[in-house]
């Protein structure tokens, strides 16, 4: 069994739900990622979502772009990615370590190249935007063979078909991005959310994750009400951003802390 499917299991057993916390490799600078990375585990996150720089992010709205350009400056590549996670796996084996990223650093690794070095390193799932699920059959075999898990994402935009084609191809879980637009926008509306995340679950078994515009410990216990998880990503990145040096790690922790003990207080 993966270790993101064993995290889920044990979660729904003890009717809790999972925190998926996203930062940028790299960011605010190479040497505070896996300390933060232990961090955020510390603080209750229960999968860690870690994101490849990269210079045209699409889906990325203004705060992780900035996050991706710091990280850019520091050298931090898809191989440096992987050695960050090497090194969290030197002494955390249990907490799944997803990968968000684009096509093109896998392209220019070679996909064959990249699951065996992200395997490797301890990867445990990816999730590459730009990846459409129509063109990545063999991809997802391939990286399904090498242990991991391919995480695509839907929206409300999404049709019938593709919600089916990705329950056929997808594993570990599903992310659904609850708005029209990218990363860091707001106004989640929970009737619509629940609706399509319902839809999801009527094609695959497959655990939901709800992102892009959870906020706070109250939209996180709103959303995981609907959903098996809550993944929070620009409010994290505003955290790093506010926090006087030396205070990243704090701040974030605290933030997640709130989160947790807010998410804890939802029954499945």
């Amino acid at each position: 069994m993966s270790r993101i499917k064993t995290v889920f299991t044990q979660l729904q057993q003890r009717g809790r739900k999972a925190l998926i916390p996203y930062v940028t490799a790299g960011d605010p600078d190479p040497g505070t990622t896996v300390p933060l990375m232990h961090a955020m585990v510390a603080a209750g996150a229960n999968i860690v979502e870690l994101g490849v720089p990269f210079s045209d992010p699409m889906a990325d709205g203004p705060v992780i772009q900035r996050a991706g350009e710091r990280a850019l400056k520091h050298g931090v590549g898809l191989g440096r990615v992987l050695e960050m996670v090497s090194e969290f796996r030197q002494s955390n084996d249990k907490t799944p370590v997803v990968l968000m990223g684009y096509a093109n650093p896998i392209e220019a690794m070679g996909p064959a190249t990249f699951i065996e070095a992200a395997a490797r390193a301890g990867v445990d799932g990816l999730i590459v935007v730009d990846y459409p699920p129509e063109e990545t059959g063999d991809f997802a075999k391939d990286v399904r063979k090498a242990g991991m898990d391919l995480i695509f994402l839907l929206a409300p935009t999404s049709t019938q078909r593709r919600v089916e084609l990705v329950a056929k191809l997808a594993s570990g879980f599903v992310y659904y991005v609850s708005l029209k637009g990218i990363t860091g926008a707001s106004h989640i509306d929970l009737v619509d959310v629940s609706a399509n995340v319902a839809r999801i679950r009527q094609a695959t078994g497959l655990p939901v994750g709800v992102g892009f515009g959870i906020r706070d410990a109250e939209t996180a216990k709103s959303i995981c009400s609907v959903a098996d998880a809550a993944i929070i990503g620009s409010r994290i990145i505003q955290e790093i951003e506010a926090s006087p040096p030396g205070e990243v790690i704090t701040r974030v922790s605290a933030f997640l802390r709130d989160i947790r003990s807010a998410m804890d207080g939802v029954k499945s």
